[in-house]
């Protein structure tokens, strides 16, 4: 077996894993305030966000394991789950540690979203585009592919996409309190 397989399985699932929550975020954001509305089904949406969710939850698994299994930089436990814990790239890698906690908070709520107040889970799935940031950052400023051509392509549209759908979402807020603020409908004997 290839002495690498651990290195390459720890940049490739980290790379999907941001991808997967750059998909999520932008799914979340066409669900909530239903910009496909008139081509798919909200369920539809929701399922497909869901999915991504758990799917980046999953990588990120993946890559924290083929992390600890390299015996490049060998990180210990500690380097991965406390912020600033690591010598090699403290500040890239304690982002990372930090969007970790934050994507389990966010999934985790997500999982009990029906037994919490909607208001804190909404400010807790809210900092889904925090999350999205960190990771952003962690990839940027820790990732051995940044010089690729093919990963700066991808991180830009993937920048790109979020930030576009992002600024839509905070200027028009969420479908249904964009509704609620509407003159109410005409009662009609």
């Amino acid at each position: 077996m290839n002495e690498q397989i651990y290195w390459y399985l720890a940049r490739s699932s980290g790379i999907v894993a941001w991808v997967l929550v750059t998909l999520a975020t932008l799914w979340g954001v066409f669900l909530s305030t239903g910009i496909l509305q008139n081509h798919r089904r909200p369920a539809w949406l929701l399922s497909l966000h869901r999915w991504l969710g758990g799917l980046s939850v999953v990588f990120t698994g993946i890559h924290l394991a083929g992390l600890m299994l390299d015996s490049f930089v060998e990180f210990s436990w500690a380097d991965l789950l406390v912020p600033f814990a690591s010598e090699w790239r403290p500040v890239p890698v304690a982002l990372g540690v930090l969007g970790l906690y934050l994507l389990v908070a966010v999934e985790g709520t997500s999982l009990l979203m029906k037994k919490m107040p909607k208001r804190l889970w909404k400010g807790i799935h809210m900092t889904s585009f925090a999350l999205f940031w960190m990771v952003s950052i962690h990839a940027a400023l820790s990732g051995a592919d940044t010089t690729a051509t093919w990963y700066r392509v991808t991180s830009l549209a993937m920048i790109g996409a979020v930030l576009l759908v992002a600024l839509y979402r905070f200027a028009v807020g969420h479908r249904r309190g964009a509704a609620g603020r509407r003159a109410p409908a005409p009662v009609l004997d």
